[in-house]
């Protein structure tokens, strides 16, 4: 059944008007919009983020860091107000020119390395402090189910998330065609998860920190409206039990409410520069 009467044109031009939600900061240019210096802190690490499904990734994975012991790894957490274009300064962009969060900046060493692209901060932390990431077999294992979920997330946020909840107008083909293809990857992982605790195995890597902060608020009902009811989020019942166990763990309830700015004032850490930020936090 056909949602429009709409024809493409030959040559396609951005059209402003008619962008959503998101109009206002979407291009199809990429580069800084406006000169501004990125604020740094004390520590080696600079994360720079909001709690976005992909912003929560690089602040769990830090918050585990510390949670093992690797001293190493305290940072400074700081804002990008992703609403209000501040992807698009100057300073952001030259520590990841795709404007995208999160963006991790490491000055432990003589020249201060830049690391973009939730995955590559996860497997970078991994690989420097040698931890969640193991090896041999599960190591591959870890590795398939990491690279699964950041080529699952477009589908499940822009596919999904844009057309059901954001979308300036509702369209039965897309909701319809990312909805079938969210549900399949919920049973991708279901079906893993029936037989493995974790997704590489029975141990818990950088493919669980990655694929929760997207799977989990489904499980909740806290992300996309009423996602949960729609998609019958209730099936995948191995998925909900692997969300359970992780939303437990002391450091994914810190790393949750890193760079957090909306909800409840006590669940929320709009700045993070040592573990005392968390005192008086709902963690």
């Amino acid at each position: 059944m056909s949602d429009s009467t709409y024809t493409p044109p030959e040559v396609w031009t951005h059209d402003a008007e008619n962008g959503g939600k998101f109009a206002n900061i979407n291009r199809p240019t990429a580069g800084a919009r406006e000169e501004k210096e990125l604020p740094v802190g004390e520590h080696d690490l600079q994360l720079y983020s909001l709690a976005t499904p992909n912003g929560v990734k690089a602040g769990i994975m830090l918050e585990e860091l510390l949670e093992a012991g690797h001293t190493g790894a305290e940072y400074d957490a700081w804002t990008i107000n992703i609403g209000e274009g501040e992807q698009f300064s100057s300073g952001f962009v030259a520590v990841n020119p795709n404007s995208k969060i999160p963006a991790l900046l490491d000055r432990s060493g003589e020249e201060p390395v830049r690391i973009f692209e939730s995955g590559a901060i996860l497997l970078y932390l991994s690989e420097k402090f040698g931890a969640f990431m193991p090896a041999g077999k599960t190591r591959a294992e870890a590795l398939s189910w990491l690279f699964w979920q950041i080529g699952s997330a477009p589908f499940i946020g822009g596919g999904f998330g844009h057309f059901y909840a954001y979308a300036p107008e509702k369209f039965e083909y897309p909701i319809n065609r990312y909805a079938m293809e969210t549900k399949r990857l919920f049973d991708v992982a279901d079906k893993r998860l029936a037989e493995s605790e974790y997704l590489a195995g029975s141990e818990y890597t950088v493919a669980d920190i990655a694929a929760f902060p997207w799977m989990a608020p489904f499980t909740t009902g806290d992300i996309y409206n009423d996602a949960k009811t729609f998609l019958s989020i209730h099936e995948y019942e191995n998925v909900k039990r692997w969300a359970d166990t992780i939303a437990k763990r002391p450091a994914v309830k810190r790393g949750r409410i890193v760079n957090k700015t909306w909800g409840d004032e006590n669940a929320q850490l709009q700045e993070r520069h040592s573990a005392a930020d968390f005192d008086g936090k709902d963690v």
